[in-house]
């Protein structure tokens, strides 16, 4: 059973945590769903979603995948040096980290993406960047993976990477399979995303 621990902040995107969250949670025999912030309670974003949060502490160790969603809430969180920190200690020891749209933002501010691929969020690209220069950062990716980390493009594009990352791990049939189960048109191609160019 692999631990899939949920990163959630004020203001987080909806599609971004709960996408994932769809796809990885229905395998109950395969993966254990937990969300986890810095305090712990309840955190709250912009579409009325309330979710009660363990404390990012009793992880120390890493999960096997870690999921940092994006959101608005990131352009706070960036320039907060205890949360990127606890993210890059995490990170580090989890077995996977998987970021959705901006949430590659806070990821590359801990400096783990330098050198790297990854892409973020078209509309907030620009923005995205300025926080991993040292980052080879991709806009036309749907999704990238490099080594453990697997980075998205914007909210929708999480359920097309975890899908992937189902695929990379258990085999294309069985992702497809779950996306039929979903009844979601899986964009299989990583390397080209269509809002890249909108």
């Amino acid at each position: 059973m692999s631990h899939v621990g949920v990163l959630l902040f004020e203001d987080f995107e909806t599609l971004d945590v709960f996408g994932p969250v769809e796809i990885l949670g229905r395998l109950k025999d395969l993966y254990t769903i937990h969300f986890y912030s810095l305090a712990g309670g309840q955190i709250r974003n912009s579409h009325s979603v309330s979710i009660l949060t363990e404390q990012l502490e009793t992880i120390n160790d890493g999960v096997d995948i870690f999921l940092i969603p994006g959101g608005y809430g990131t352009r706070k969180e960036v320039h907060n040096i205890q949360f990127i920190d606890t993210i890059r200690h995490i990170s580090k020891s989890s077995k996977f980290v998987l970021t959705v749209c901006t949430g590659s933002a806070l990821l590359a501010r801990t400096g783990l993406l330098d050198g790297r691929t990854a892409t973020s969020n078209k509309k907030a690209f620009d923005w995205v960047k300025t926080n991993g220069e040292k980052v080879k950062w991709i806009k036309k990716a749907r999704w990238t993976v490099n080594g453990k980390f697997y980075t998205s493009s914007g909210v929708s594009a999480g359920m097309d990477m975890t899908l992937g990352f189902l695929s990379d791990i258990h085999g294309t049939d069985f992702a497809r399979q779950v996306a039929f189960q979903i009844e979601y048109n899986w964009i299989e191609d990583k390397e080209n995303d269509s809002f890249a160019d909108q």
